[in-house]
């Protein structure tokens, strides 16, 4: 009874003690335990202490220098390079459509026949018009020398020379508007014969055989998008447009520039860039001109692009999944001697998997890439083999 009551008397000095000295209330607290066991301090001082932490297993990776691509990486947005409005340009019927809808075109193929009856009668009437002034102008020449002649043998009057010199010019000048009245029918009536302007694809039809088309028709009759080549837009934040002048000694259209679509890769070069940059976002647009053979760009699409701008030699690279990112921006936990520690480091740029970096490490250190979430610096950590060399371990030993 008397020892129950001695613990609880320790027990209740160990509280007090906590409440001002924190330091002395470990010693207590052991005192009190020594009590309750039935051991001296010093026994219960050579029993052994409580172990820490066990160790986090980890996967492990080393930070390598190599050559590098210079690759800045966009969304970029598929654009035609051209996008006509097919519309009529002379008011009539359509008699004949002679392309399918989306059907692709080569420039110069007939798309739509219109009924050409009309102008082709007006075309008859003035070359008929044509003909009889040039009658007309060879019966005026003949008068006008007949004339000249005259008076140079003082038989005519020089009224009657002059009249027939002026007679010449007017029917001169009636054969030159008939002529231009001619040529004027003749381009109105190819106008009934509609080609394409150039080579792409045609989008839907809307003028169908019987409808009626005007030139002053607001709705196409159909759209041609050009479809090779094609431009790639895509916008670069203003630091990587400078990166870009930098690599570049000369013109940028030497730069090449690679879309993938459709599990396809398309390949070409920037064509044109920007003149300023963007206030609103901060950013450069540029366009590439992209080989599209394959028509696996679409226009309208989003693609990614990357634009290579070289090679980095010399470059600190470590798997894009030993990158955190804390208050201080991004960091990683690197290994030494089976202790965790944390390294800022500054990213240049990602490169698939593969983040390089301007700074934070030199190469050869060991980082850590999985397990990150249990870590502190100064964590015990263990290595495991990485996924897939946990996985070919196992195939072998199901082999043997």
């Amino acid at each position: 009874m008397l020892r129950i009551v001695v613990v609880f008397g320790l027990l209740a000095i160990v509280g007090g003690i906590a409440t001002w000295r924190p330091d002395l209330a470990e010693q207590a607290y052991s005192k009190a335990q020594a009590v309750i066991s039935g051991k001296k301090p010093a026994e219960q001082a050579a029993q052994p202490r409580r172990q820490g932490p066990p160790p986090v297993s980890v996967t492990l990776a080393r930070a390598e220098k190599r050559v590098m691509p210079i690759v800045v990486e966009a969304v970029g947005t598929v654009q035609s390079i051209a996008s006509l409005q097919i519309k009529a340009r002379v008011d009539s019927q359509v008699m004949t459509v002679h392309v399918a809808e989306g059907a692709a075109v080569k420039q110069g193929d007939l798309l739509f026949s219109l009924d050409d009856r009309v102008l082709k009668a007006q075309l008859a009437q003035i070359e008929a018009q044509v003909l009889r002034t040039e009658a007309q102008l060879e019966q005026a020449i003949r008068d006008r020398d007949r004339a000249i002649d005259l008076t140079r043998r003082n038989v005519g009057t020089e009224v009657a020379r002059d009249n027939a010199i002026t007679n010449v010019k007017a029917v001169e000048a009636q054969l030159a508007a008939d002529r231009a009245n001619r040529d004027n029918i003749r381009t109105q009536l190819s106008y009934t014969q509609i080609t394409a302007p150039i080579s792409g694809r045609i989008g839907s039809i809307a003028a169908k055989p019987g409808a009626f088309v005007r030139s002053a028709d607001t709705a196409a009759m159909t759209t041609i998008n050009q479809i090779d080549p094609i431009y790639i837009a895509f916008a670069v934040p203003q630091a990587t447009f400078y990166e870009i002048r930098s690599q570049v000694s000369g013109d940028v259209r030497s730069i090449t520039v690679e879309a993938t679509a459709g599990g396809q890769t398309a390949t070409g070069a920037i064509a044109f860039v920007e003149n300023q940059v963007d206030l609103a976002t901060g950013t450069v647009t540029a366009k590439a001109l992209m080989n599209n053979g394959a028509e696996q760009l679409w226009p309208g699409s989003f693609v990614p692009v990357k634009v290579s701008l070289g090679t980095q030699g010399e470059a600190v690279v470590i798997p894009a999944a030993a990158l955190q990112v804390g208050q201080n921006g991004p960091f990683v936990f690197t290994a030494t001697d089976g202790k965790a520690a944390i390294a800022n480091v500054k990213v240049a740029r990602m490169v698939g998997d593969q983040a390089v970096l301007e700074s934070g490490l030199n190469g050869g250190e060991t980082v850590i890439t999985s397990g990150q979430l249990r870590l502190v610096a100064g964590s015990t950590v263990v290595a495991r083999p990485a996924p897939a060399a946990a996985s070919e371990t196992a195939a072998r030993d199901r082999q043997s």
